[in-house]
């Protein structure tokens, strides 16, 4: 046996490597154990760390190879959950001080058990914003999950973990939640590839809702090809889930190599335009070159999009959380409860409103993707912001920076549209992301383009992260 990978080592090469026996997948994850101890205590990306399971999981792979088994296509690679997955033995915390007290599952999630399937081992649970309901990643129980680029600014949120873990060479795959933009937010922060799937793609049987009509479950990667690699492993209906659609899984890892050639890509111009800073705008004007794309349509509608996926998101979490407000207010994060003791508050007639604007939303995107095939947007109007930071001037305004961050992911959010993330990044700046928003169930088109821009020079960098001290 060689020795392990490194860290920054990609999931499709580590599968390959202990498929062909050139490496355990027991080497493969003490490696990545080891790293979690190095360097999570400044990160704080993992919550909880199932070092037993792994290594049993890893044992399992090596005699499945040894038997002569296939051991999956994801043979070994180490993966890690938000921690709103259900993992057996573990209360899904869903990163509150509240659901603390829940039992343990008693299984895990679909997702967990089809990546372990596949022949990924669970390296544990990853920290969050408080019930997703956050884009900075400051949690106040666990503590402010921190950027690999620069530990004293925000990971983003609310997947928070998956961007530091990831990004920080912790665990090459992760599974995390997006309702407004919490895999895109972390992606563009932390700067690795994202993928928010189509609404109802994949299954959320065994996870900690948030917004139901806006939740998405999907994978962070450090390439496009893994980020596919990992999608196609977690694809397929599940009758657990209401909102699951009873659609077969459509591999995308064959078109991957496609290219764009024949793609229609057009840049978001208009409001979305407005709304990104001067390293959002030269993130796409670079990624738009390298895709050959010239066309900007304007998108109208995006802004009210926006402003009904907020009503939207208020609504049904508070709904959610009534008895919890009532009988513990005083232990959810007093910034988390407030926002759903206003969304409480808010008149029946906004939230039909609101619905019927989603609607007219879809209906005018639906007419642009008749024109082209995959549109070109920032995923965050500005690269991570410094932890503790208030506010942010964005459109020329001084606005408060939690609600800002995912300005440019909730519309598309708001319609369950497939959307990719890439990293963009210039010497000595931090990383930022660009969208590829595609036509629903398109992921393929998403991904295809992903993989464009990575071989055109977008790819994820590799960090150096000290072990200490903790930052500031």
């Amino acid at each position: 046996m060689t020795a392990p990978p490194g860290p920054w080592a990609s999931a499709a090469e580590i599968a390959a490597a202990v498929s062909a026996g050139r490496v355990s997948a027991r080497l493969v994850v003490e490696a990545a154990l080891a790293r979690i101890g190095a360097c999570n205590p400044r990160l704080k990306a993992f919550t909880d760390i199932t070092a037993e399971r792994a290594l049993s999981e890893a044992d399992a792979v090596d005699t499945a190879r040894a038997a002569g088994r296939p051991p999956g296509p994801l043979a070994g690679v180490p993966f890690a959950v938000k921690n709103l997955f259900d993992v057996e033995g573990l209360p899904t915390r869903a990163g509150s001080k509240i659901n603390r007290d829940r039992s343990p599952a008693a299984r895990d999630a679909v997702l967990v058990r089809r990546l372990e399937a596949a022949g990924a081992v669970l390296l544990g649970t990853l920290n969050m914003g408080e019930f997703a309901y956050d884009f900075t990643g400051e949690n106040a129980h666990d503590g402010a999950c921190r950027n690999p680029h620069d530990p004293a600014r925000m990971a983003g949120g609310s997947s928070s973990g998956c961007g530091a873990a990831t990004g920080g060479g912790l665990a090459p795959l992760s599974l995390g939640s997006d309702t407004n933009g919490s895999i895109r937010v972390p992606s563009s922060f932390c700067g690795i590839f994202g993928l928010k799937p189509t609404y109802g793609r994949l299954p959320r049987t065994g996870t900690f809702p948030f917004v139901d009509s806006l939740d998405h479950l999907g994978p962070f990667a450090r390439s496009a090809a893994d980020l596919a690699l990992a999608y196609d492993a977690l694809q397929g209906p599940d009758p657990g889930d209401h909102a699951c659609a009873d659609r077969p899984a459509e591999p995308v890892m064959p078109a991957l190599e496609a290219g764009v050639s024949g793609l229609r890509i057009a840049i978001a111009g208009g409001w979305i335009a407005e709304q990104s800073g001067p390293q959002a705008q030269a993130a796409v004007g670079r990624a738009a070159a390298a895709l050959g794309a010239v066309e900007t349509v304007d998108l109208p509608g995006a802004a009210a999009g926006r402003a009904a996926a907020y009503l939207i998101t208020n609504a049904e979490s508070s709904a959610f959380h009534l008895e919890s407000l009532r009988t513990r207010a005083d232990d959810y994060d007093p910034d988390t409860r407030d926002r759903f003791l206003a969304g409480a508050l808010l008149p029946a007639a906004w939230l039909v409103k609101a619905q019927r604007v989603r609607r007219w939303w879809l209906e005018q995107m639906r007419e642009v993707f008749r024109r082209v095939d995959v549109i070109l947007a920032p995923a965050t109007p500005f690269p991570a912001l410094e932890i503790g930071q208030k506010t942010v001037v964005l459109a020329g305004r001084e606005v408060p920076a939690r609600p800002n961050i995912g300005v440019l992911a909730q519309p598309f959010s708001c319609i369950g549209l497939p959307v990719a993330t890439v990293p963009v990044f210039d010497p000595g700046a931090l990383p930022i992301g660009v969208q590829l928003i595609a036509p629903p169930w398109r992921e393929d088109l998403c991904l295809r383009a992903a993989h464009a821009l990575e071989a055109a020079g977008f790819s994820a960098h590799s960090p150096a992260i000290r072990a200490a001290p903790e930052p500031r």
